[in-house]
């Protein structure tokens, strides 16, 4: 018999849309997929070398639980010159992806039943590790009008006395839109006030359009920095999303009990990965610029194009890369004969009759949306969009 935690875990629906795609190409189809959530780039060459380096010296042993020293002294310059932001290496913890820093986060903070605010829209893992740490995720949905960003006084009306932690994501996965300095002003006063504990997920810092700017929660002041634990990786910014490097930083008391939960669940980060994630941080940045831009030239064209399309809708975003489309104008119409009645029947359908994969919104916490990644190339997004196009002209 499994646990209950285990049946109550929901399998992620982004891998699961990639996995039918990927099945069906496998097959011989061609398939056009907006499902990625990872950069189509390949590995800089001196990351890649550098991991080459490590294996041919023989770095292949175990490394302290929390990463090894340069790579913590690394990411603390990163901070220092990306974001004015000082940290000292014991600060920080290097982990196994993103992924795996949040769930260290969540089983240093919470006890049985605290709760943890998530706004909706949401990354879909979110929710899933708040309840693996015996956590109670508390969903604030926010508004189109507000660009999908929680509002301070929705964040005071949703505390309660179990209230632990706010989950905060900049650029969000997946609308894409970036908080401002006063937005995030009132949400740092209310974090203030209440002991609230910020987890700021900026792993997406780096891949920002337009006039648009990152800042961190944790640059407005040393009382909201105290409260903050910072979640950032390599994999986005890098094109590194298989080598799973992630790091957190946080007061030196949440980041030692991170380490040693860490040293129990996973012994340390891939020691030859570690050496790569170090050469990234430390070496040449335009590799970076590059990537930025490409994906920006991506993104100007599905807004533009998608926003000409009938039945959607779509706000620009300024971060990531991923537009969210309310499909909702697609409900109830019939394709073939066969009534539209979600955005998992939508998307099922599109990749059965037209072999385009995108993900529905329901694991996003917005079952009328649906996510397209502009993480493929340019020629894959015009023809794509061509097939999305008939398709939507097939609904009645």
């Amino acid at each position: 018999m499994l646990s209950r935690k285990a049946m109550q875990i929901t399998p992620s629906p982004t891998l699961s849309i990639d996995a039918k795609a990927k099945q069906l190409k496998s097959e011989g189809k061609d398939v056009i997929g907006f499902g990625a959530g990872e950069p189509d780039f390949d590995t800089p060459a001196h990351i890649k070398k550098a991991a080459i380096d490590a294996i041919n010296r023989g770095f292949t042993k175990y490394t302290p639980a929390s990463g090894i020293p340069e790579l913590k002294e690394a990411v603390c310059a990163r901070l220092s010159i990306d974001n004015h932001l000082n940290y000292q290496p014991q600060q920080i913890v290097v982990s196994n992806g993103a992924k795996h820093s949040l769930n260290n986060v969540f089983s240093a903070l919470l006890n049985r039943g605290d709760e943890v605010i998530i706004p909706a829209p949401y990354w879909v893992s979110y929710p899933e590790l708040v309840k693996l740490n015996e956590g109670v995720p508390v969903i604030i949905e926010t508004k189109k009008e507000h660009n999908y960003k929680v509002r301070a006084e929705q964040l005071e009306k949703a505390l309660t006395p179990r209230t632990k932690a706010l989950i905060l994501n900049s650029p969000s996965n997946p609308t894409g839109q970036i908080y401002t300095r006063e937005e995030l002003e009132e949400i740092a006063s209310v974090a203030i006030k209440n002991n609230l504990f910020v987890i700021s997920d900026e792993v997406y810092e780096k891949l920002i359009y337009g006039q648009s700017k990152h800042i961190p929660i944790a640059s407005l002041g040393e009382e909201i920095k105290k409260l903050t634990i910072i979640i950032n990786g390599v994999s986005k910014t890098y094109a590194m999303t298989g080598w799973r490097i992630g790091f957190t930083a946080s007061e030196p008391g949440i980041a030692k009990a991170m380490a040693d939960i860490q040293s129990h669940n996973a012994s340390n980060p891939n020691s030859i990965a570690q050496k790569a994630a170090y050469a990234a941080l430390t070496g040449p940045q335009d590799c970076v610029e590059e990537m930025r831009r490409t994906f920006e030239e991506r993104r100007n064209y599905m807004v533009a194009s998608i926003s000409a399309m009938p039945y959607l809708t779509c706000i620009e975003p300024q971060g990531a890369f991923y537009l969210f489309v309310n499909m909702k104008e697609t409900f109830p119409r019939r394709f073939r004969g066969i009534p539209v009645k979600n955005s998992d029947q939508l998307a099922e359908l599109l990749l059965e009759h037209y072999r385009v994969a995108l993900v529905p919104g329901r694991g996003f916490g917005a079952p009328e949306y649906a996510r397209f990644s502009y993480a493929t190339s340019m020629d894959n997004i015009r023809a794509g969009l061509e097939r999305l196009e008939s398709f939507l002209k097939e609904l009645h």
